[in-house]
């Protein structure tokens, strides 16, 4: 005997039922949840990594006691770390691009905080250097990720005031470095400075994780139709295709590019040593040669690690050309200033910190403010007074005598802070922006390999100047290493120049896409 069944009641979402205007307030709530997310992820990893940079330079010495260990050693754990961090940026932030820059973030923030604690847990100097290079790779998964997640994440309308956020925290860091590093030493002893980044490091590495891309998540929360078809699941061609594209990494590439940064980072900071000459010539040979090689395998490479149409982009290229002279400009004039104030005028690190704090103030409070200058003037001429401000403060700086005071060498440090913080963040803003999303962690990695380039690099000529007048050297008037960092800081007038003229002039590129496959960024 047949009975009739009666169908069960279809249950409907509760998300179905809303009205269409609760459901976009709905998705608003959830894109802006994960923008704050993604912010804090990135600000904090930015942070983290500049105050491990200068945190480790006051620990040093007790390291050194404490392991036995002989001055080239204690070298050893910098120059490890900048090397590592140097040669793999650009291939991180190419990781980036093709499987996300949320996870490739996390990744790095995790290894960061397990190398770290390795490290205040470690036995001898041997151990030491290989955690603290094994911390250099994880910071170059991390730092291009920073950037990438951010271009991602929010509109290029309003990219700006968060790049900006992150250099003032960045700036505020980097200051407080010496300061934090000075009283854990006293207190806990060196390995507290590697406990200190633990936390914060594990704490964003689990929020990446947890945080998902806004897309995404209104993908999973609304119903099928809610979405256009533009953001739907892409079918089974088009995720092949997209799996076959993640799948060119360009590892020849990838290892040419880490030989030749890692050769030319090593051999600017064997050259600034002394009797390092000769070894610093010949590594820079190499990268040479390491240089070379990539060109040409980049130009016959199906799927180049460094992608054509990122490197014809004049705004990307004169925007890395401006942040790799101005880093350079600021830490050589740094580290000359400082053996001035402090041999030649016999000031105690303290007052010489002192008479450094305009340039931090104007870092962190100018950082702000350089966004409402990119729209009101546009990034050409912010840049541009950027660069003015730089080139009379280097300027100023080396025509200094032996006599000067607080009032002369605190205007020129305030002229340095507000010509660099003004082009970092505009540079940064232009490079961030023009790229084509598909290569924002590429283009993450280029900015980040400047800004570590960078300082090598001046402080190696400073260095090297400075030898040259032996006598007067450190006076910088009576000097030839601030002449030659002013000539550097000139370099970055006609890079500001080539930066887009008007206020809309940070809008992406889009790249082309390549037949047969579509363009898949995941953040």
């Amino acid at each position: 005997m047949n009975r009739s069944r009666t169908p069960a009641p279809v249950r409907v979402p509760a998300l179905v039922r809303l009205s269409f205007l609760a459901r976009v307030r709905l998705l608003a709530r959830v894109r802006v949840s994960a923008r704050v997310s993604v912010l804090a992820c990135s600000v904090v990893g930015a942070a983290v990594v500049a105050l491990d940079g200068t945190v480790l330079t006051v620990a040093q010495p007790a390291l050194q006691r404490d392991l036995h260990a002989d001055v080239g050693q204690v070298q050893w754990t910098s120059t490890g770390y900048l090397v590592a961090v140097a040669s793999l940026l650009v291939f991180a932030g190419r990781l980036g691009d093709r499987h996300g820059h949320r996870r490739v973030f996390a990744a790095g923030a995790l290894g960061f905080a397990a190398a770290s604690a390795g490290i205040a847990l470690a036995p001898g100097i041997e151990a030491v250097i290989a955690l603290r290079v094994l911390q250099g790779l994880c910071g170059a998964l991390l730092q291009p990720a920073t950037l990438g997640m951010l271009r991602t994440a929010f509109p290029p309308g309003r990219l700006a005031t968060p790049i900006a956020v992150r250099t003032a925290v960045i700036g505020l860091a980097a200051a407080a470095g010496p300061l934090v590093g000075g009283a854990l030493v006293s207190a806990y002893g060196w390995r507290s400075v590697f406990l200190l980044s633990v936390p914060p490091t594990l704490a964003i590495g689990l929020l990446a994780l947890a945080t998902r891309k806004p897309e995404a998540e209104a993908r999973a929360r609304a119903t099928p139709g809610l979405l256009a078809p533009a953001t739907r699941e892409p079918g089974p061609e088009a995720r092949a295709r997209a799996a076959s594209g993640l799948a060119a990494l360009d590892p020849l590439g990838a290892l040419l590019l880490a030989v030749a940064l890692g050769l030319l980072v090593h051999g600017l900071v064997e050259a600034a040593r002394p009797g390092g000459a000769v070894p610093g010539a010949l590594a820079c040979a190499g990268a040479a040669v390491a240089g070379t090689a990539l060109a040409r395998h980049e130009r016959r490479a199906a799927h180049p690690l460094l992608p054509p149409e990122l490197l014809r982009s004049v705004p990307v290229v004169a925007g890395v050309a401006a942040l790799l002279a101005a880093s350079a400009v600021l830490f050589g004039a740094l580290f000359v200033t400082t053996y001035f104030l402090q041999d030649v005028q016999r000031l105690d690190p303290l007052t010489c910190a002192l008479r450094f704090l305009p340039l931090t103030l104007l870092m962190v409070f100018g950082a702000p403010l350089c966004p409402l200058l990119q729209r009101r003037y546009g990034p050409r001429r912010t840049a541009t007074a950027g660069a003015v401000l730089l080139t009379l403060g280097a300027l100023l700086l080396s025509r200094l005598d032996a006599t000067a005071g607080a009032l002369p060498v605190g205007g020129c440090a305030a002229l340095l802070g507000a010509g660099f913080v003004t082009l970092m963040v505009t540079a940064t803003s232009v490079v961030v922006h023009r790229a084509p999303e598909a290569h924002a962690g590429v283009a993450g990695g280029l900015q980040q390999t400047a800004m570590n380039v960078g300082p090598a690099l001046g402080v190696a000529t400073a260095t090297l100047l400075l030898a040259l007048v032996p006598d007067g050297g450190f006076v910088p008037a009576e000097g030839a290493a601030l002449p030659a960092l002013a000539a550097i800081a000139a370099l970055t007038l006609p890079a500001a120049l080539a930066l887009p003229g008007g206020t809309r002039g940070t809008r992406p590129e889009q790249a082309p896409p390549r037949p047969g496959r579509r363009p898949c960024v995941r953040s």
